[in-house]
């Protein structure tokens, strides 16, 4: 099968390189947006899109420093002015407040862009359109086709990411049990067969130094090049967080499409969840939305199959093993006390019931390398004609690989 698959390597550009990257960021977009900003503030109708992109290239010509990097990367950045503009109309008539595109700063924490057409990959560099930059490991060949590099800056060091449209052999089926995985902050998740899983909690276990380099950081003087200089602790010490959070999510979700024939999760609702005033700095440093979009691409790669319960599937308060539901079950109530049987955390069987539908269906029904069998229509599984709890039913109608 076909996939684009992203691989990326860390730069070790020359000061003249590192000057060219970062003027090549901002040059364009500035260049495309300053006549869009003057009608909008007067009231008048913005340029259509396709009038930048006629102006640059004449405009080009007249700035020999551009060549010196590429011809294209003008043309992606006013791509990303026209992508702006429409998600600004969009949002404005869904009702949300948000403001006009901003220029963006010379010394911003987005700095990034992106290189289009024929593109070389050396042992030791790429991107021989801006003067064959070096990289500080060794790249690979590629073996597909190189669609696009996107070239971007993390605290102190530049990235390249080449997209990258490689042959992977089909998977065979893993044989292997069918997971239900209930996600929490108490614990990373609870698995249906009774372990857990632990999260790094990198934000949390960094906040005290983060709050240390951040102090150091606003005592200095406004505009003075110690500020500056000083603004790269904080900036090194993010990006640690988020390559340990990263490392912990991509180990576990290769494991686990790489041994669960069936990896069912829930569809939380996260940008509504992260709103919470005292639990925002905890959700946000899980990374559940980035642990379900591992998922959905991997078990892909290797074979199993991810199912996504209904957002009010009432997981939480029924009871695993006789299926009687709760009316309520409050946060606080970390153990399941079911009036009928027995007692068990709420998390474990919170995860049972995500994992029973699908364990209990026969295999002709559930396919765990996606493919349509008897009883699916469109990749969704038809529910079966037997009686079924209300929460098997609605869980096997939503079947499918969908994407956060």
């Amino acid at each position: 099968m076909t996939v684009n698959q992203a691989f990326r390597y860390e730069l070790d550009p020359t000061v003249r390189q590192q000057r060219l990257l970062a003027r090549a960021a901002r040059h364009a977009f500035h260049w495309g947006l300053a006549p869009c900003r003057r009608p909008l503030n007067a009231g008048k109708p913005v340029p259509h899109a396709a009038e930048p992109h006629r102006r640059w290239n004449p405009e080009k010509a007249q700035r020999s420093w551009v060549h010196g990097v590429s011809p294209c990367w003008g043309q992606e950045a006013l791509r990303d002015l026209d992508r702006a503009f429409a998600n600004f109309w969009r949002d404005r008539r869904e009702g949300r407040r948000v403001g006009y595109p901003r220029f963006r700063r010379k010394h911003g924490r987005r700095d990034s862009f992106r290189l289009t057409g024929s593109i070389k990959v050396h042992p030791r560099s790429v991107l021989p359109r801006v003067g064959c930059v070096r990289t500080k490991e060794t790249a690979e060949k590629f073996r597909g086709r190189i669609l696009c590099a996107t070239v971007s800056r993390e605290a102190d060091r530049r990235y390249v990411s080449l997209a990258v449209e490689v042959e992977r052999d089909d998977p065979q089926p893993v044989a292997g049990p069918v997971l239900g995985i209930d996600l929490g902050l108490k614990s990373f998740a609870v698995l249906s067969d009774g372990s857990g899983l632990e999260s790094p909690k990198s934000l949390a276990r960094a906040q005290r130094r983060l709050r240390h380099r951040q102090r150091l950081h606003s005592r200095k003087q406004r505009g003075s090049r110690n500020r500056r200089k000083s603004a790269a602790g904080p900036a090194r010490l993010h990006r640690r967080i988020r390559c340990r959070r990263a490392d912990f999510l991509h180990r576990t979700t290769t494991g686990l499409a790489k041994t669960k024939s069936v990896i069912v999760v829930e569809d939380l609702s996260v940008r509504g969840l992260i709103r919470h005033r005292h639990l925002s700095p905890a959700i946000a440093d899980a990374g559940w939305g980035e642990l379900r979009r591992m998922l959905a691409y991997k078990t892909e790669w290797y074979g199993s199959r991810l199912i996504v319960a209904p957002r009010f599937d009432p997981s939480t308060k029924t009871c695993s093993p006789c299926g009687h539901v709760k009316p309520e079950m409050p946060l606080a109530e970390r153990i399941f006390q079911c009036e009928a049987c027995t007692e068990l955390d709420r998390d474990l069987t919170a995860a049972r019931n995500l994992a029973s539908p699908v364990a209990g269906s026969s295999p002709e029904t559930v396919n765990a390398c996606g493919a349509e069998g008897p009883g699916q229509e469109n990749g969704l599984v038809k529910p079966a004609a037997a009686k079924q709890e209300p929460s098997s039913r609605k869980l096997a109608a939503a079947v499918g690989n969908k994407r956060l």
